[in-house]
């Protein structure tokens, strides 16, 4: 490789940092920047990259600040020298953000002035000075406009991919209209995220991505396009305000790999970019996470952090309220399954609006049930700090909760006769399924159509539970279990097929601090199969940053109808970042899982109908 070859530069502008990684042809990482927005932010009152207004749950950035990270993050790249053989830009951006920019905004990106920095000509550039970020949980009222503004939050989810959700853009938008007129009215354009990252380098405002477009609870994924009914509830029910509201959003394209256009002249004559280097459209965090792996079809990434993320590459179309689905970033008639969990395995204090409530008694004429919210921390490291190791144990405070979890047969029954013993951990309140804070454990006689409950009165000896030995295994099952429950219907068996394999994922790539866990490891591929078995995968902490580059490289260097998926391919050194840590699928223990999701889904489904959550049972 020559000092003169050509480099493609991704982005990745993230709740609390903007990073930029360049890669070289052969996708080798040349250079990487970063600016921490806490650390290096100037004139912000701002905490993990945020502001708050408690009162009424909003979370949001200044867009200024963006700014300042883009001219920083340039001035350090030009240092090493690599700008002027970026051949291609892409980006990532947190989903669901919005921008607003005022008037002209096309025209003031062109006519930037070189000798000054982004932020001292934009800082008026905008409508409104800031961005609702991911966390915002202010739109409860709109969210249930668009639940029901189709029928049902099922028909929405068919729709758009998702139910309503605090984040999404579309209630965003709503609840600006509504609390700022006069901005919302003053908006030309309406960016997320990626796109207003997009439109600094274009130098006019760029499209929106048609991956990141299904994060807004607007866009009808089968038909590719903005729902009218939907355009209608968010700008008003009159078609000079539906016509507005689609020129502000502008038009979507299909593909993912046309550039938009060149870098503006603004930073060939400030960072020496090369004058032809390409724009290639900016996607949304997650959509850009699935192409730094890359994930084949039927392929399945769980992120193990202080939350749960289950993504997966698909072919399948099959939306429901509990999960997300979205078009894929680079691949026509692919789509990107997401199941998304708060209760993870690593600690996390609460936030204010999560701390636990005094328990409280469900009134059923089965046995009641209690919520019992842990104090603090997320699930499974408060079942590991709830067992007691043998005095000679290692110092690895997960060797004993490893050990019962790999020890203990699967479901805590030793033969398919016995009982199985599940269990919910949610020391937050969970969104899948939606319910409140507290440990559940159920007995389920092999069979059965009804769970057993056991009560809280019966603590401490829950009888046929040995605690705290079982919960081990219990959590760990939980939500893998959950995982395959909310994935079965989106995979499928492995073509050719001469073993007749059931359907599972092809391989399964573990990522976070959780993926070196090898109990968790282990017991991946015994519930979710995966045919290839289960991998670990240590691309560091520029998963998002990678996948835009990589997608920069995929569009300039294409030939002619070659997919992100080959191209990738033909590149991507899995040995260099993955190492396969269990065998994965496994006959007799599968058909043992069997019974064990259908346990879970009667367990959720009594949990749910003692909070008068009934109708929300049962979704897969």
């Amino acid at each position: 490789m020559t000092d003169n070859a050509p480099l493609y530069l991704g982005f990745d502008l993230s709740t609390q940092q903007l990073k930029a990684v360049a890669v070289t042809s052969d996708l080798k990482v040349a250079a990487t920047a970063v600016f921490d927005f806490d650390r290096d932010a100037r004139g912000f009152d701002i905490k993990k990259g945020v502001m708050t207004n408690e009162a009424e749950h909003e979370v949001f950035a200044p867009v200024a600040m963006w700014l300042q990270a883009v001219d920083s993050v340039l001035a350090q790249l030009k240092t090493t020298g690599v700008l002027g053989r970026i051949k291609g830009i892409s980006g990532a951006g947190m989903q669901h953000g919005s921008i607003y920019w005022g008037q002209n905004p096309s025209q003031i990106l062109n006519e930037l002035d070189y000798q000054r920095t982004l932020q001292d000509q934009l800082i008026d550039a905008f409508s409104y000075p800031y961005s609702p970020n991911w966390q915002d949980a202010s739109t409860q009222y709109q969210c249930d406009l668009f639940d029901k503004a189709l029928g049902d939050e099922e028909t929405l989810a068919k729709i758009t991919g998702s139910k309503a959700h605090h984040r999404f853009t579309g209630p965003q938008i709503l609840r600006f209209r509504s609390k700022h007129p006069d901005a919302y009215a003053k908006a030309s354009r309406i960016s997320l995220v990626s796109s207003f990252l997009a439109s600094i380098f274009l130098g006019k405002v760029a499209p929106i991505d048609i991956s990141d477009a299904c994060g807004m609870n607007l866009w009808d994924t089968k038909a590719g396009k903005y729902h009218d009914g939907l355009l209608a509830l968010t700008a008003g029910d009159d078609p000079i305000k539906i016509s507005d509201l689609k020129d502000k959003l502008g038009k979507v394209p299909e593909s993912g790999g046309d550039a938009f256009g060149k870098v503006s002249s603004y930073f060939v004559r400030r960072y020496g970019f090369n004058p032809e280097c390409k724009i290639i459209p900016f996607t949304g965090d997650n959509p850009s996470t699935i192409l730094a792996l890359p994930l084949r079809p039927l392929d399945a990434m769980v992120s193990l952090g202080t939350s749960t993320t289950f993504l997966m590459s698909t072919p399948y179309y099959k939306p429901d309220p509990s999960v997300h689905f979205m078009n894929h970033p680079t691949t026509a008639g692919l789509h990107m399954f997401m199941l998304c969990y708060k209760n993870g395995e690593l600690s996390a204090p609460l936030l204010s609006d999560q701390t636990p409530s005094s328990p409280s008694t469900f009134s059923s004429k089965k046995p009641s049930l209690t919520n019992h919210p842990f104090p603090g921390g997320l699930a499974r490291e408060q079942v590991r700090d709830s067992l007691n190791p043998p005095p000679d144990s290692s110092n690895d405070p997960w060797s004993h909760f490893n050990h019962l979890a790999t020890t203990h047969p699967p479901l805590n029954a030793a033969s398919p006769s016995e009982p199985l013993k599940l269990g919910l951990y949610f020391p937050r309140p969970e969104i899948v399924p939606n319910v409140s804070a507290g440990t559940y454990r159920y007995t389920i006689s092999p069979h059965s159509s009804d769970p057993f409950p056991l009560s809280p009165s019966q603590a401490p000896m829950y009888p046929g539970w040995d605690l705290p030995d079982d919960d081990a295994r219990a959590i760990l099952e939980s939500q893998l279990m959950s995982l395959r429950l909310r994935s079965r219907n989106i995979v499928a068996p492995p073509d050719p097929n001469p073993d007749d394999l059931p359907a599972q994922p092809r391989r399964i790539y573990l990522v976070g601090g959780g993926s070196y866990n090898p109990a968790i490891a282990k017991l991946t591929g015994e519930v979710l199969g995966s045919v290839e078995g289960v991998y670990r995968l240590d691309v560091g902490g520029n998963a998002c940053a990678l996948g835009s580059a990589y997608k920069a490289a995929w569009a300039c260097e294409r030939t002619g109808k070659e997919t992100f998926e080959e191209y990738v391919a033909k590149r991507w050194r899995e040995e260099d970042f993955a190492q396969k840590v269990s065998d994965g699928y496994d006959a007799d223990v599968w058909r043992r899982y069997e019974d064990g999701v259908q346990g879970l889904q009667m367990v959720e489904m009594d949990v749910l109908e003692r909070e008068g959550r009934g109708k929300e049972v049962g979704r897969a």
